[in-house]
């Protein structure tokens, strides 16, 4: 019989793109009759003969063992005496039941079964593994009542919940029993780097919703073994939503320095710390066998520091979890002298433990567990992260304009679609799976991603404009003489001034005098570009929302030089042939941005062959293989807009033989920054398209914006610590400053940066051909900026540019009253302070959320004001459960707040 092999039967290995042509022939089956007794006797010789191997040589029980492994089957040499087996089992007793000392170490094993997601294999196998693996478990808790399993992944329990619910239900009895324990608190084991701080939050909110629903209980423990690196700002999201706990097992893979820790207390960047431990044995899928046990003990960095360390066993990735056997070995070390002593463990009881006797001895670790290997995973399958990015975008657009229609509304329930938030942000969060969002998993798998990111765009866009509809028909209520025109819409919580393009028929809504009275200049793209204002988290109408640029900007030819210049009232910029900037001026400071003799905007094309995983990793090799883009001769510029409000000129270039690029190069009127938005068909096999800023700045460290905030990295190579950051991950920017001065470089998609010296760079493409064959193939188009300034990150005012940049001022098209100007909602009266999130309460009825957070990383006091009828306040923490009976102020429209750096802050708003 033969059948075709598919997922994780990848072409030439297994990770390889999946080969669907692949056949297997079943050539024989065998029916056996079990003989408990001689199995007995099997797992009392698998474990003393593991002892034998595994014991130091220097240890008299390694000898024990050997001697005593020798009597066992010398016992069994006459199979046909039915008492053989009977004196082998008696032999191995005599060698078990030798106890340890009171001082051995402890080791708790926990069942366990990762299940990626999606790898290998599409979601929809997953759910079949999922059933499989999890009814696996429950038959074994029916013969092991001391065995505990744990399962992280709330997603992964609903799943079984739909699709098998008469198991559902036995999972359920076995979790009332302790024996079936759902950790991690998380929809999905999720990306520990790319998704923002708010989706971060809301894989706890949605995840530990559903455990509290449906086993009564949340979950204690932050469980993320298989990630590729955990941001600095977790520490903190894990204790505001509860927790105290963390373990992971990923930075074993670290290429070039080891962790010096297995147990200690992970800082955060805003001070928060929680208890981590690392399991020793370096792996989630344990076979549980003595060789690990004693490994545990070995590879233990934190001797003398801590009494116990977690094992954690079962078959991984694929699923299947713990196994017969592997109970039947930990069973026979739980006491063995020469072995640490074992026990069939739950990660509360380890933790706890752990906390009440060594916390005291622990050390500390401050900022972000970087892993040294699959940098890659910031780059590849761009479509994913764009896609992930503009989802993470249009929902909290989608979210705050539904919030305010539901409160102009007075508090109308169909104004909040609820449940749809609820579908569409359990889509987000599984694609935000760590061999999704980062791009490692197989085509199929990446397809599927790519058809869930279009329906929460096309969903969260939907109820975006509904919901501005009803909230700007709430205001017009009662009103008369009103006539459909351009809106401007401000979802960010500051004012904001910029150009914004006009589509030609929301143009045409305007009278001949209304559009003769605006400043404005026609675009290439045949929209009308306008200047204006809007005010923070807000609407304004076009027609009065207008406002004079300080200075127009222009664009002009050295024909001597053979350069374009676009120059504003800000910035002076000098493009060359190929898009190169030659030079670029900040005013304001008169300092050259690049380096004398050097470009800025050099695309720079890498070898990209990886040691071990294709879609994974970019080894540190690779940097000797750079080959710079020059222009040619054919590569000339094209004048798109010469001003007052926007100067723009296009280039294209070759890359290779097989793909292209084409750039628009602009500058807008009164904007600090210079943007390049890029379009790149792109058909490459193992290359790495960079662009390239070497900048006229020393500094020992640039930074990069993460989840509710920002952290330091080293540009230089001291040491091997600082070497291995070659590659890192951030967010919409990174900034390199010295004294008074700086650059940041902004992106609207992209996460993979890295800085040497005084040369930033920003990555933008992969072709990996593992386990995706067709990785990125295809066309791009994405935007970056730079944006050079005087004074620090935080006094010019890089942190709002870079949101600006990436969510720009929306134009609608309403029905509005002839005298309706601007409606501001909220308000924050210290820049430092960002109001970044607006939704409606899961649990309260008539209450909306607001999530702040301290964006400079220094103490700060402000006040959140608002237009809306605020009747009381309340702090709650990530869950959106209130902290404590104490109401905060509320007066004169405003609530004063006070934040310890980069902390995040949640309140309650009851209207």
């Amino acid at each position: 019989m033969a059948a075709n092999g598919m997922f994780g039967a990848g072409k030439d290995g297994l990770i390889n793109a999946p080969d669907p042509a692949r056949e297997y022939t079943l050539t024989m089956t065998e029916v056996a009759v079990f003989d408990a007794a001689c199995y007995q006797v099997l797992m009392d010789l698998t474990v003393i003969i593991d002892l034998a191997k595994n014991l130091s040589q220097e240890n008299p029980r390694a000898f024990q063992a050997l001697y005593t492994a020798n009597d066992i089957v010398n016992a069994c040499q006459d199979l046909s005496d039915r008492t053989a087996f009977k004196r082998a089992h008696e032999v191995a007793l005599a060698f078990l039941k030798q106890r340890n000392g009171d001082s051995q170490h402890e080791v708790h094993a926990v069942g366990n079964c990762h299940i990626d997601c999606a790898w290998l294999w599409p979601v929809a196998e997953t759910v079949r593994k999922c059933g499989r693996s999890f009814a696996t478990a429950v038959r074994l808790m029916e013969k092991y009542p001391n065995f505990k399993f744990v399962c992280s992944q709330a997603q992964q329990l609903e799943w079984v919940k739909l699709h098998y619910p008469g198991l559902f239900e036995e999972v359920k009895v076995f979790a009332e029993k302790g024996q079936f324990i759902p950790v991690g608190g998380t929809w999905v084991e999720m990306d520990g780097n790319i998704p923002n701080g708010e989706s971060f939050i809301r894989q706890f909110l949605v995840g530990q919703n559903f455990f509290q629903k449906e086993f009564g209980k949340v979950c204690e423990e932050f469980w993320l073994p298989d990630t590729f690196g955990y941001s600095a700002q977790l520490p903190q999201i894990i204790r505001g939503v509860g927790m105290k706990y963390f373990l992971t097992m990923k930075l074993s893979w670290s290429l070039i320095n080891k962790f010096p820790f297995h147990t200690f207390k992970w800082e955060g960047i805003d001070g928060s710390r929680c208890l981590a431990h690392f399991p020793p044995a370096d792996t989630y899928e344990s076979r549980g066998d003595a060789a690990d046990v004693l490994k545990t003990v070995k590879q233990l960095k934190d001797k003398g520091q801590v009494h116990a360390s977690m094992l954690l066993y079962g078959h991984g990735d694929g699923g299947g979890g713990p196994s017969e056997k592997m109970l039947e070995m930990l069973q026979r070390m739980e006491d063995v002298d020469g072995c640490p002593r074992v026990k069939l463990s739950s990660p509360e009881n380890f933790f706890t433990s752990v906390e009440s006797r060594d916390a005291e001895k622990l050390c500390t670790w401050v900022g972000e567990l970087y892993l040294e290997l699959h940098q890659g995973t910031y780059t590849t399958q761009a479509r994913i992260k764009q896609m992930n990015r503009q989802s993470e975008l249009l929902l909290h657009d989608a979210e705050l304009l539904a919030a305010l229609a539901f409160i102009v509304g007075d508090k109308n329930p169909d104004y909040y679609p609820s449940e749809e938030f609820h579908r569409i942000w359990k889509l987000l969060l599984l694609n935000q799976f760590h061999d999704i969002l980062p791009g490692s998993c197989i085509k199929q798998a990446v397809d599927d991603a790519l058809s869930s990111y279009n329906d929460v765009l096309g969903s969260s866009r939907r109820i975006a404009d509904e919901s501005c509809a009803r909230l700007i028909s709430e205001l017009n209520s009662g009103k008369k003489d009103c006539a459909t025109k351009p809106l401007l819409v401000n979802t960010l919580s500051w004012p904001r001034t910029g150009v914004v393009a006009i589509p030609c028929e929301l143009w045409e809504l305007l009278s001949i005098a209304e559009r003769s009275s605006m400043n404005k200049q026609s675009s290439n793209e045949g929209k009308m570009l306008v200047i204006a204002s809007v005010p923070s988290m807000g609407i304004s109408n076009l027609i009065h929302s207008q406002i004079q640029p300080v200075a127009p900007v222009f664009l002009s030819f050295d024909k001597m030089e053979g350069s374009v210049i676009l120059e504003n009232a800000l910035l002076r910029v000098e493009i060359v042939r190929g898009g190169l900037v030659r030079s670029l001026i900040h005013k304001a400071s008169g300092r050259e941005t690049f380096k004398v003799g050097y470009s800025g905007n050099q695309f720079i094309l890498f070898d990209d062959m990886p040691l071990f995983w294709d879609a994974w990793d970019v080894m540190p090799y690779y940097l000797e293989s750079r080959k710079l883009l020059l222009p040619t001769s054919s590569e000339e510029f094209k004048v798109l807009e010469e001003g007052p409000l926007r100067a723009s000129v296009e280039f294209s270039a070759r890359i290779s033989e097989k793909s292209s690029l084409k750039q628009v190069i602009s500058l807008d009127a009164d904007v600090p920054y210079v943007k390049f938005h890029t379009k790149v068909d792109w058909h490459e096999n193992r290359k790495f398209l960079k662009v390239e800023f070497p900048l006229d700045v020393r500094a020992m460290n640039a930074t990069y914006e993460i989840q509710f905030g920002h952290l330091q990295r080293p540009t230089h190579c001291n040491t091997t610590w600082d070497w291995a950051k070659y590659e890192v991950c951030g967010h919409k920017w990174a900034d390199l400053s010295e004294h008074d001065w700086g650059v940041a470089l902004m992106t609207d998609c992209k996460y993979g940066y890295s800085t040497h010296n005084n040369v930033m760079y920003i990555s933008l493409l992969r072709s990996p051909k593992a386990p995706d064959e067709e990785a990125d193939m295809g066309s791009h188009e994405f935007s970056y900026a730079v944006l050079p300034h005087s004074g620090t990150i935080q006094s010019s005012g890089v942190i709002r540019h870079a949101y600006n940049f990436n969510q720009p001022i929306s134009v609608v098209s309403r029905e509005v009253c002839s005298d309706f100007k601007s409606k501001s909602f909220f308000s924050i009266s210290n820049p430092a302070v960002i109001l970044e999130t607006i939704k409606k309460a899961d649990n309260v009825a008539a209450a909306v959320v607001v999530r702040l957070y301290e964006a400079f990383g220094g103490q700060a006091h402000t006040k959140l004001s608002s237009s809306l009828p605020i009747k009381k306040v309340k702090m709650c923490n990530l869950l959106e459960i209130p902290e404590d009976d104490q109401d905060i102020t509320w007066s004169s429209g405003h609530v004063e707040l006070t934040f310890r750096p980069f902390q995040i802050s949640t309140l309650l708003l009851y209207f």
